[in-house]
C-alpha cells in the first residue's frame, strides 16, 4: 500500500542571478512499512526534500501526498496540525526541551494536542528505547545517543503515518550511530513504522530497504 507519493516536486530559491534550484522535478513513492534512505552530498537537495515531505516548507511546484492527503492543499494551521499528528520528525541535533525530562520530552506532542498519555504505551516505548531507567533525567544528564533515543521516542509516541529522520546519526560517534540506526530498523520492523532517513553515510544507508540517491536536486 502506497503511503507517500511525491509528484514533480520543485523548489527554487531566489531569482535571476541568485536563482538556486534546490529540487528539480522529483517524483517517487514509498510503500507503507518501508524504510527508505535518501543519500547525497551536502547541497544535493536531500534536506530540502525532507522538509517539503514533512510540510515544514512549501514547494515552488509539485505535490506531496501522505496517506492520500494532498498536504499542500491544507492552509498553514491545518498543515501544522496534520504534521504534528501524522509526521514524526527526528533531527540531527535532537531539539529537546532542556527543562523537560525524558518522559516529558517524549510526550510533548501529545500534550500540545491535548491528548491523554497511555502509560502502558509510554512504558513499552521507553523499554524499546532502552530509556526505562532514564525517564526522569533531563537532557543535560544524558549522552548524545540517549538524547537522540529520546527524540526518536518523541517522534514515535503519536504513532505517526511516517517518520522523517534528518541525518539522525550526524552528531554521534560510530558506536552510537549504529545503535540509533538499529533502533530505527527495529521500530520499522516491530512497529511497522514507515521511515524516510536522510544521510550522507552509505554504511548507515545500507540498513534501509531501499536507497534513493540525489545529485543537484535530481534523483539519479
Amino acid at each position: 500500500m502506497e503511503i507517500l507519493r511525491v509528484e514533480n516536486l520543485t523548489k527554487i530559491y531566489g531569482e535571476k542571478s541568485t536563482k538556486v534550484v534546490a529540487l528539480d522535478n522529483v517524483s517517487f513513492s514509498v510503500e507503507k512499512g518501508e524504510f527508505v534512505a535518501i543519500v547525497g552530498a551536502s547541497g544535493s537537495g536531500k534536506s530540502t526534500l525532507l522538509h517539503l515531505i514533512g510540510g515544514v516548507d512549501r514547494p515552488t511546484s509539485g505535490k506531496v501526498y501522505i496517506d492520500g492527503e494532498d498536504i499542500f492543499g491544507f492552509n498553514d494551521d491545518k498543515l501544522a496540525i496534520f504534521r504534528r499528528r501524522q509526521v514524526g520528525l527526528i533531527y540531527q541535533f535532537y531539539n529537546l526541551i532542556p527543562i523537560l525530562n525524558v518522559e516529558e520530552n517524549i510526550t510533548l506532542p501529545l500534550a500540545l494536542d491535548n491528548r491523554e498519555i497511555n502509560m502502558e504505551v509510554l512504558d513499552d516505548l521507553l523499554k524499546l528505547l532502552g530509556l526505562e531507567n532514564r525517564r526522569k533525567h533531563l537532557p543535560n544528564e544524558l549522552s548524545g545517543g540517549q538524547q537522540q533515543r529520546t527524540s526518536i521516542g518523541r517522534a514515535l509516541i503519536t504513532k505517526p503515518t511516517i517518520i522523517l529522520a534528518d541525518e539522525p546519526t550526524g552528531n554521534l560517534d560510530s558506536k552510537a550511530s549504529e545503535e540509533i540506526v538499529a533502533l530505527l530498523r527495529k521500530s520499522n520492523k516491530d512497529l511497522k513504522q514507515t521511515i524516510i532517513m536522510i544521510t550522507h553515510n552509505m554504511e548507515i544507508a545500507k540498513y534501509a530497504d531501499r536507497i534513493i540517491k540525489i545529485e543537484d536536486g535530481k534523483i539519479v
